[in-house]
């Protein structure tokens, strides 16, 4: 008898990090319990019209109840990590410490490490309080210097436990989104408040790698979601002209400050008519590139772009402010997520490629990458074989990266749970486990048993 051939092993380092992320906003649900004051999440979401649905940060999956639980379920998927994110509103309401915000996530540090799961604890994830939106949010400077002493009231207490910190995630969202487009809160339209919220936030990323270095000795960077931008027609000089324009404000408005120590001339250029010279004072990108010890990238698809329409094209929005002739091409052979996403694994690859080959050596992790899928929970069993084949397309392109010398260190699946999916509500469910927001019921879904056998494998085969 002839030997069975053996299958290929895509084996991951060891020490690779594996685990899943949630959002404070879309997980803890519990938003008028102990003290929590409203968030900009809260008060946008109560406005009709901007949320599918009508649905509010009430119940979400109630981890601020089930946390406990859902710790649990982490174990029994064999995470080695958990990234969440912390609740401004709930830890400075009104600019006050409230015990009861900071003793949940005393609770949930704890559990976690009792667990053996490393806490990776994210500062900023949307949720800003209203009070200081009311005060000019993210496009005033004093935001920035509020956010520092946030950092400093949570590294003070929980800095000797977590694994680590994250000072923002998706900065391009929170201030593209939250006040360009409009379609995520606070839901202002201004590309001038854009252009201010952006270096605002990273003023504040700055500010908190200096308090977060006094509190802990645990590794600090920041989370952005970067994306590869192609031109239709790279020999086009209006569709390169777009793809450097949509890869600058994707891209290199973050990387570069960061990575590089100051914002790229080209992008400036495009940004000065929105006042991004008045917004960006002397020393401020001294403060913008202090050290990270690394760089969490979140990604989702990829853009191809023209400076002219295409067919099925559709014009950039008002989160692209500069780029409003730019028009994004879609792949009509491309498979879809039920948000509509183009299912580009590949573009993994490329994003990690692109700072590994561009940027001075830092290192990596993936810190979000899902997808959504109309999931039906059927006789106890959720069987989502598209997302199994998603996770898996991925997990290649993220080894696909390490084969070409990048130095990756983890994956971290969005989302642990389905959650509130900020403007699309509960209609969309990208988690592992399947949520019943009437019980509350946890059932891990067929992705979760699979991706626990890849962690047990530490292997892809």
């Amino acid at each position: 008898m002839s030997a069975q051939p053996i299958p290929d092993v895509l084996a991951f380092p060891d020490a690779f990090v594996w685990g899943a992320a949630t959002a404070a906003f879309q997980v803890e649900g519990s938003t008028t319990s102990d003290g929590r004051e409203a968030s900009v999440w809260d008060t946008f979401a109560a406005r009709p019209g901007t949320v599918v649905g009508g649905d509010t940060g009430d119940p979400a999956a109630d981890h601020y109840r089930h946390y406990a639980d859902d710790v649990a379920l982490m174990r029994s998927l064999g995470l080695t990590a958990y990234r969440f994110s912390l609740s401004w509103p709930r830890i400075l309401p009104h600019g006050k410490p409230e015990p009861r915000g900071l003793e949940f996530y005393d609770r949930l540090v704890d559990r976690l490490l009792a667990a053996g799961i490393q806490p990776w604890a994210t500062l900023y994830h949307w949720d800003l309080p209203q009070s200081l939106e009311d005060r000019g949010g993210w496009t005033a400077r004093d935001t920035a210097y509020r956010f520092a002493e946030y950092a400093e009231t949570v590294a003070a207490r929980l800095g000797d436990r977590v694994a680590s910190w994250s000072t923002l995630n998706e900065p391009w969202c929170a201030a593209m989104l939250g006040y360009g487009s409009g379609v995520h809160a606070p839901g202002r339209t201004s590309p001038e408040g854009a252009v201010a919220a952006a270096h605002h936030l990273l003023l504040g990323h700055g500010l908190a790698m200096d308090v977060l270095r006094q509190h802990t000795s645990s590794p600090s960077g920041i989370t952005l979601n970067l994306y590869p931008v192609v031109a239709d027609s790279p020999d086009d000089p209006a569709d390169a002209d777009a793809a450097r324009r949509i890869d600058g404000l994707q891209n290199r408005l973050f990387l570069d400050p960061l990575l590089r120590g100051g914002y790229p001339a080209d992008l400036r250029e495009d940004l000065a008519r929105f006042g991004f010279d008045t917004v960006v004072r002397d020393g401020d990108e001294a403060v913008l590139g202090k050290p990270i010890d690394w760089l969490g990238v979140n990604y989702y698809r990829g853009y191809r772009v023209a400076g002219s329409a295409r067919p099925g094209s559709t014009l950039a929005g008002r989160e692209w402010p500069g780029a409003d002739q730019v028009h994004f091409v879609p792949d009509p052979a491309a498979p879809r997520t039920h948000s509509g996403w183009e299912v580009q694994p590949a573009g993994l690859t490329e994003s990690l490629l692109q700072v590994h080959r561009d940027y001075p050596p830092v290192p990596l992790y993936v810190t979000e990458n899902g997808a959504a899928y109309q999931d039906v929970l059927r006789d106890g069993e959720v069987s989502d074989g598209q997302r199994i084949a998603f996770l898996d397309a991925h997990l290649r392109a993220a080894h696909a990266a390490l084969s070409h010398g990048v130095d990756l260190r983890g994956y971290f699946y969005w989302s642990l749970l389905d959650n509130f999916e900020w403007a699309e509500g509960y209609a969309k469910r990208f988690g592992l486990v399947h949520v019943d927001y009437r019980t509350q019921q946890r059932t891990p879904k067929r992705s979760a048993r699979w991706y626990a056998e890849v962690i047990a494998r530490n292997a892809l085969t």
